[in-house]
């Protein structure tokens, strides 16, 4: 594969490095397995949808859940961005880096009451409505607190997004959002409750997208409904047609960029004076992360070669979770005694489904250094402590330089909120 990761990461004198950072410094000072991100390929992909929506009035709303390090929060709360949370504890983040409470929106479906108090007294852009349900929750809740919660529907355009059905939000059996043929009913029915304020409706088909189609079919619904909605007296300040734009995973995977991704939803909204909202994640992070981990056994055997790494599946849980992709090299290129294997990448866990990779040439020996590819969304997010392994350091590389962004937990750490029994 070419190793030319949109400039960002390349072979010097055979040494890997993320911009102008060895990733084999990166190891000596920080210890493995770590994640490493790119600042400049953060920056510029948060770039690349401001210039593709230049000249329109939009709002792009980091989706937060690809990855909540504070950070990276931060840094796109400096570009401008707004943030979409699903929780109580993404908004205490966002507010924690310095997000504007007032550029917001709070999407999933499970808002407790608790959750719904902090983001009304936070002041934020808008809640995300997904159930009939949540519509009356959010009336009592906005009532106790004397104000008005801002809101929009979360509609179901049933549209097939042609990705992986666990990262498919939008057709009929999806648990996420509200029918599209019920939305008219419950626009009418939110705007009789008194502490509601209808801002604009929603949607969210999934994600890892590469086939603009879909989301261009789902806007043209989108449309459809808010012309209706027109049509009986509820004006809409915004259209949130969601995020999901995918990465490249895959060497000879053909990834679009923002502008052509955008170019067929923008052309069918072509016209229209409302507010744009747009809430990018993976494409934001994914490409501009890896995980960095160190082999430390070579297992040969009759059937199958196993290079055993100290990351895991409770670092990485894509591969066991969705059986994911991503590209694994060498951080160093091999020694001329090396030969070229087939190798499993695995982990230490007790279980058969901790890989990183199947099937792949390696020319490796123990010790080495690899980079798993693509990692910056879903990786560090997803983790867990699962064999009482703590989780991973975090590092930002700038230029030339490195930065701890988080460290890496002690044992300490995890036994501090256990206790025995007396």
């Amino acid at each position: 594969m070419s190793l030319d990761w949109n400039g960002y990461l390349a072979r010097q004198n055979g040494r890997l490095q993320l911009e102008s950072v060895p990733l084999a410094e990166v190891a000596h000072a920080h210890g493995t397995p770590c994640y490493v991100y790119s600042r400049a390929a953060l920056e510029d992909a948060y770039q690349g949808y401001v210039s593709a929506l230049a000249g329109r009035d939009t709002l792009i709303c980091y989706a937060v859940k690809a990855n909540s390090n504070l950070a990276i929060l931060n840094l796109f709360a400096r570009l401008g961005a707004g943030f979409d949370i699903v929780s109580g504890g993404e908004l205490a983040r966002v507010l924690a880096a310095g997000g504007d409470a007032g550029k917001i929106v709070f999407s999933g479906v499970g808002k407790t009451r608790a959750e719904m108090r902090a983001a009304l007294a936070a002041g934020i852009y808008c809640f995300n409505v997904e159930s009939a349900s949540e519509l009356e929750s959010l009336n009592e809740v906005a009532g106790s607190l004397g104000l008005r919660a801002p809101i929009a529907l979360r509609v179901n355009p049933d549209v097939d997004p042609k990705t992986h059905p666990y990262i498919a939000t939008g057709l009929k059996s999806s648990k996420f959002g509200v029918a599209i043929d019920e939305a008219l009913s419950l626009y009418h029915r939110a705007q009789a409750m008194p502490h509601l304020d209808i801002r604009g409706v929603a949607c969210h088909i999934g994600s890892q997208l590469l086939d603009p189609a879909p989301i261009a079919e789902a806007a043209t619904k989108i449309i459809d409904l808010a012309d209706a909605l027109s049509r009986e007296g509820i004006a809409l300040a915004h259209l949130d047609l969601g995020g999901g734009k995918g990465v490249n995973y895959r060497a000879d995977e053909a990834t679009p960029n923002t502008v052509d991704y955008l170019a067929p939803l923008l052309a069918a909204l072509s016209g229209r004076r409302e507010r744009l909202l747009f809430e990018p994640g993976r494409s934001l992070v994914g490409a501009a992360g890896l995980l960095l981990t160190r082999i430390e056994i070579l297992k040969h055997g009759s059937e199958k070669n196993f290079a055993v790494v100290d990351a895991a599946m409770n670092d990485l849980a894509r591969p066991a979770l969705y059986d994911a992709w991503h590209e694994i090299v060498a951080v160093a290129a091999p020694a001329d005694d090396v030969k070229t294997a087939t190798y499993d990448v695995v982990g230490p866990i007790c279980e058969s489904g901790d890989f990183l990779g199947q099937g792949r040439e390696l020319a490796v020996a123990e010790g080495d250094l690899l980079a798993v590819l693509s990692a910056g969304a879903y990786g560090m997010a997803m983790s867990s402590n699962y064999n009482t392994r703590p989780r991973a350091a975090e590092v930002m590389v700038s230029g030339s330089q490195m930065h701890l962004i988080r460290r890496r937990e002690t044992l300490d750490q995890l036994f501090a909120l256990e206790s025995v029994l007396s």
